[in-house]
């Protein structure tokens, strides 16, 4: 099972499409590792700079809508190669999601309420993750501030992220 806590990277926006999670042009890598060097390369937010933002950071926490656009497994592979286990958005597009659970991976759904406590309470700061997947938790940690949210997965996303994915929960169960 992969790692699920870690330094969070915050994405203040709604929307941000597959392209600009990874690019089209990269499509034709035929590794995981050939795209990481382009994760979020086209995504624009004043003060983002992907390199150097990105670096340390297993968590994003986002807004509205993420991984929207064309439906492709590079996006959450790009994530994967970058050390990005586990996205935290109001919500995602629905492909994009469940292409997160097939890899693995987690994709966390909170109300748009808890997702701006969130971003007031933590944003700008070294911010930790901590999750707890058997308890349904997240604590979210900077500067001696927590803040505890429970969340919820189905029983079979959940199965998929503990089995590390479709193909090795597919090889457990047939």
């Amino acid at each position: 099972m992969k790692n699920f806590s870690g330094k969070a990277l915050f994405l203040d926006r709604s929307d941000i499409n597959t392209d600009e999670i990874i690019p089209a042009k990269y499509l034709t890598e035929i590794s995981r590792e050939a795209l990481k060097p382009y994760l979020l390369e086209d995504l624009k937010l004043e003060g983002f700079t992907p390199w150097q933002d990105i670096q340390e950071k297993s968590v994003i926490i986002t807004k509205a809508n993420f991984g929207c656009g064309s439906s492709r497994e590079h996006a959450p592979w790009a994530l994967e190669v970058n050390g990005i286990n586990m996205v935290i958005a109001e919500s995602f597009a629905r492909i994009f999601k469940q292409n997160m659970f097939n890899c693995g991976m987690m994709a966390v759904e909170l109300s748009a309420r808890i997702i701006d406590q969130i971003f007031t309470l933590f944003s700008g700061k070294e911010t930790f993750v901590e999750t707890d997947l058997e308890r349904n938790e997240l604590t979210v940690k900077a500067n001696g501030e927590n803040k505890k949210v429970s969340f919820s997965i189905s029983e079979f996303d959940r199965a998929l992220v503990k089995a590390g994915g479709w193909v090795e929960y597919a090889d457990l169960k047939y």
